[in-house]
């Protein structure tokens, strides 16, 4: 029986993976509705789309930078458990919010005054639940499970949350927006009951006072972690990954409207392709490290996605050149000649993306001290979602200055470059760190 086989029939780990899995997909059935929604239906030009596209993205990761030293203090010195089975009590009030919101935009009703902004207040408070819940379904695994099992276990949950990235992006292109609007209620209520079998989690520290100054407390949080230079390191390399990321994303559902002259189902084909790319790639790093908590693949696999996107771009670009009148449905886009070529560099760049982030995440769990690692990855998430908003701005601003999209995939794969450097400076600080 592999590591990965026994982990999912273990109770230590079993439920926290179901509760992180459907939280997850909701997150990304909630959201991608409401931006597919407005993409396709409400406005009608590239650089509205990409802009509201990116203002989605930097409402929903503004909350982990914001609060995230307070969801680690908390992590590190309140029942772990005890603070999931409270954060997905909540998720289902905000999925009434927001399923509200979607259901006035399936009866077109006050759209831009009242639905848009309630789609968007539901999205900001799952940013807030995710920053809660992010630092524990990292800084958990550790506490529950063998030294041995942490990259496994961190693999897995890398993997399931695209798998459920995956899922809730499937739907939102495809089922209407009515359908959604009771779905991530459904679904949130699913996830309360899952998240109340994650086993006891205490503090591994005699609990402190919290520090409800969140700008102070975010400051010392990351200043204190970040003085280690491999922590420094591992977390500017996830940050600078999280930045192409986030314009990535943005990029895609007017990517493929105005360049490629395909539907909205076509764009949640693109989304959920990355997404499985990066699964594929959390669990075959996992094999090719053997267990071994390492980033010595980390810089060739950000190079490797560099070329892959640089590709991808060309290909975009013949592509713009032989397509027809009208949006493109799947089946159109599929039996293009370039559709299984296209599809490909997308999957391509997503598994080489995973390789690369993965083992990065298990360095931090596993090189800190186990009562500290919550709020490690609570530094690591400031960073971040510093880092994605930055990302968010750069997107509008290359689309406000009229950089088509397709050009603005270049500059993607030159920030590769930069992930690919810190990746290299982590594996050689990694390896003086070797007593010889």
């Amino acid at each position: 029986m592999t590591t990965s086989t026994a982990l999912l029939k273990s109770p230590r780990f079993l439920p926290l993976f179901v509760t992180q899995l459907l939280g997850a997909f909701n997150d990304n059935l909630f959201k991608n509705a409401m931006v597919l929604f407005v993409v396709y239906s409400v406005y009608s030009s590239e650089a509205e789309e990409a802009r509201f596209s990116a203002i989605a993205s930097a409402i929903f990761v503004i909350p982990f930078f914001l609060l995230s030293a307070l969801a680690g203090q908390l992590a590190d010195m309140r029942d772990k458990a005890r603070i999931i089975r409270m954060v997905k009590l909540c998720e289902i009030g905000i999925m009434l919010v927001g399923g509200a919101g979607l259901f006035l935009a399936w009866q077109g009703q006050a759209i831009e005054n009242l639905a848009i902004p309630l789609m968007l207040l539901a999205l900001f408070a799952m940013g807030v639940h995710s920053t809660f819940f992010g630092p524990i379904k990292y800084a958990i695994l550790p506490q529950h499970l063998e030294s041995e099992q942490v990259l496994s276990g961190t693999g897995l949950v890398e993997a399931g949350t695209y798998i459920a990235i995956l899922a809730g992006t499937i739907l939102a292109g495809w089922i209407s927006v009515e359908f959604a609007a009771f779905g991530v209620i459904i679904v949130a209520v699913i996830g309360y009951v899952a998240g109340r079998q994650v086993p006891p989690a205490p503090p591994l520290i005699t609990p402190e006072p919290l520090d409800f100054h969140v700008i102070r407390a975010s400051w010392t949080l990351v200043a204190r972690t970040m003085a280690d230079r491999r922590v420094y390191l591992a977390i500017m390399a996830i940050s600078f990954f999280w930045t192409i990321g986030a314009i990535l994303f943005i990029q895609f559902p007017p990517l493929a409207k105005n360049v490629l002259a395909a539907s909205k189902e076509v764009a949640s084909l693109f989304l959920v392709m990355f997404s499985v790319g990066v699964a594929i790639g959390s669990v075959a790093i996992n094999m090719l490290l053997k267990g071994k908590v390492s980033a010595r693949y980390s810089p060739a696999a950000v190079i490797a996605m560099a070329i892959f996107i640089v590709l991808f771009q060309i290909l975009c670009r013949v592509w713009s050149q032989q397509t027809g009148p009208g949006l493109m449905d799947v089946a159109t886009f599929i039996s293009h000649p370039l559709a299984d070529l296209l599809l490909l560099l997308l999957l391509l760049i997503a598994v080489a993306g995973g390789m690369f982030v993965v083992p990065l995440y298990a360095f931090l769990t596993t090189f800190v001290e186990k009562s500290q690692t919550a709020r490690t990855i609570a530094a690591n998430n400031i960073v971040n979602s510093g880092a994605m908003v930055i990302g968010s701005l750069i997107a509008v601003g290359m689309s406000a200055i009229g950089i088509p999209i397709i050009e603005q995939l270049l500059f993607v794969a030159v920030m590769c470059l930069g992930a690919a450097w810190l990746g290299r400076l982590l594996w050689l600080a990694e390896r003086a760190a070797v007593p010889a």
